[in-house]
């Protein structure tokens, strides 16, 4: 799944790079809060999807002595900086800026472009109308490579189950974005249409608090990746059941699992053995089962079978 991430990741950065400048041009031209916390939210964006690519980058380093068990987390901590750079250089950022504006309204100004004097209200306008466009198109590309990863799931599940942190956080980057730009266009038009200035400031804090509210989440999904967390339950019922057909086990004492980068699984398995088995008899199950279960689950990277009474377990 790392050359769908990767194109949804160029596409948005792409994209966003596009946005950013208009979004710069028109708020240059025309004074606009609201045009302003887009812009600056959509290079905050640019910047993340390059920080997501570095991290898939470095994620791919082999294991060495210092980190014998590879870099795959690497990409867990780069999408929390990205969810980092969110809160602070998107959502605080907005939220400053529409309240400065709140305290200091001041209307659109008209922009001279080609020696033409242009309402500031149709550059703004013509601006977030393109930003939708390419948003979309962006957006777009990411739902397509995440319904190809999530299978039958909710939506909602299958972001709190992916261990692709790239994929769904350039999905709720491009979701939050065309939110926010939403809420831009209905303070922008609200603004002109009664004569309120302001209202382009209150525009700019509610798109602060959408990229607030997404960076809590993305650090929250992020965390947990970072600490650890175990495969997907279904990944895990299945080793069980692998491991529970081979002859010889008398009981599965524990299956422990856990991500070290989004396909890269380690498994550690506890098993009581039949007191009948020879050495040899119990290397050839051990030998067997890593067999079986990198074949049954080719993210399954590393096993470690440990043979343990059933009753020092539970003691």
């Amino acid at each position: 799944m790392a050359h769908e991430s990767n194109g949804a990741i160029y596409t948005a950065a792409g994209a966003n790079l596009a946005i950013a400048a208009a979004k710069f041009v028109g708020a240059f031209f025309t004074g606009s809060s609201a045009m302003l916390a887009e812009g600056v939210h959509s290079l905050v964006d640019t910047a993340n999807q390059i920080l997501l690519l570095v991290g898939l980058s470095r994620a791919k380093k082999p294991a060495d002595a210092r980190f014998p068990f590879g870099y795959g987390r690497e990409v867990y901590f780069y999408a929390f900086i990205v969810a980092l750079f969110i809160f602070l250089g998107g959502g605080a950022f907005a939220v400053y800026e529409g309240i400065h504006k709140i305290h200091y309204p001041e209307a659109s100004a008209d922009a001279v472009i080609f020696g033409r004097t242009i309402p500031g209200f149709w550059v703004n306008l013509g601006i977030l109308g393109f930003a939708v466009l390419a948003e979309g198109y962006s957006c777009a590309v990411a739902l397509k490579a995440f319904w190809a990863e999530k299978g039958d799931r909710e939506a909602i599940t299958a972001i709190r189950r992916s261990k692709d942190p790239a994929l769904f956080t350039v999905l709720v980057e491009d979701v939050a974005a065309l939110l926010g730009l939403m809420v831009a266009l209905a303070g922008v038009i609200l603004a002109e249409w009664l004569q309120m200035p302001a209202l382009d400031g209150w525009a700019s804090i509610g798109i602060g608090t959408i990229l607030i509210g997404m960076a809590i989440f993305l650090m929250i999904e992020t965390h947990g990746l970072l600490v650890g967390e175990a495969a997907a339950p279904e990944t895990v019922a299945e080793i069980e059941r692998i491991v529970r057909s081979e002859p010889g086990i008398r009981h599965v004492n524990a299956v422990l699992t856990q991500h070290l980068g989004p396909s890269d699984i380690l498994v550690n398995i506890s098993l009581d053995m039949e007191d009948s088995l020879n050495a040899g008899e119990v290397e050839a199950i051990v030998g067997r089962l890593d067999t079986r279960l990198k074949a049954q689950n080719p993210a399954v990277k590393r096993v470690f079978i440990e043979i343990q009474a059933k009753e020092l377990v539970t003691a």
